[in-house]
């Protein structure tokens, strides 16, 4: 069990864990029109390079007849088929799986920090006396996992250190394994808070120890 995992560490350091785990750090939402947008466009360039297809295709859709058709006829069926391909292209993307993957990794990496630090700022940080909480975030679809420190632990650790904690909990969640990836997780940077943040007299459990599922 996490919570027991948290538990733990907390036991030999003045340290506060939190863990959060989601499927998406955010819709991409804007992604996907900017793709959809794009089908559309590229649709629009490929009509110079080859009008006879297009005339061919408005033929068809006349029923075979070939025919002069004005170029207000013309230009209100491009404009008819963009819209087209655009909405059936929003469509295909509803598909999150999809649209992940069309994702450049830059971005999933940033929103997937930007959300981490929002839930670290509302629920985490200066919420200790000593400023000793830290956030252990995991989206599990997107694959990125963070770890984000209240002042104090900042101050003194490294981002580095967190490292080796990102690194098994990812290896685990690829297997599929999400709760073992947090405890993993949580025993590494248990053990580093006890280096720096030694257990103390009558510190108090102030942050919730349990797994919190988004």
């Amino acid at each position: 069990m996490v919570s027991a995992a948290v538990a733990r560490a907390e036991a030999s350091s003045d340290g506060e864990i939190v863990t959060i785990v989601t499927d998406l750090s955010d819709h991409y939402q804007d992604i996907a029109s900017r793709w959809a947008a794009a089908m559309a466009l590229l649709f629009l360039i490929a009509l110079p390079i080859t009008p006879g297809f297009w005339r061919d295709a408005m033929d068809l859709l006349s029923s075979g007849w070939s025919q002069d058709y004005s170029p207000a006829a013309f230009l209100t069926a491009i404009a008819a088929t963009a819209v087209f391909i655009y909405f059936v292209a929003t469509l295909m993307l509803e598909n999150m799986s999809l649209r992940l993957a069309l994702t450049p990794k830059s971005v999933k990496e940033d929103r997937a920090r930007a959300r981490a630090i929002d839930l670290f700022r509302v629920g985490t940080e200066s919420r200790t006396d000593g400023r000793t909480g830290i956030l252990i975030f995991l989206s599990t679809m997107e694959h990125r996992a963070e770890i984000v420190a209240d002042s104090a632990i900042a101050e003194v650790v490294a981002p580095e250190e967190w490292a080796e904690a990102m690194g098994a909990m990812i290896d685990e969640v690829k297997q599929g394994r999400t709760g073992a990836g947090m405890i993993a997780a949580v025993d590494r940077v248990g053990t580093i808070l006890a280096k720096h943040f030694p257990k103390s007299d009558g510190n108090p459990n102030e942050l919730p120890d349990r797994l919190i599922e988004l």
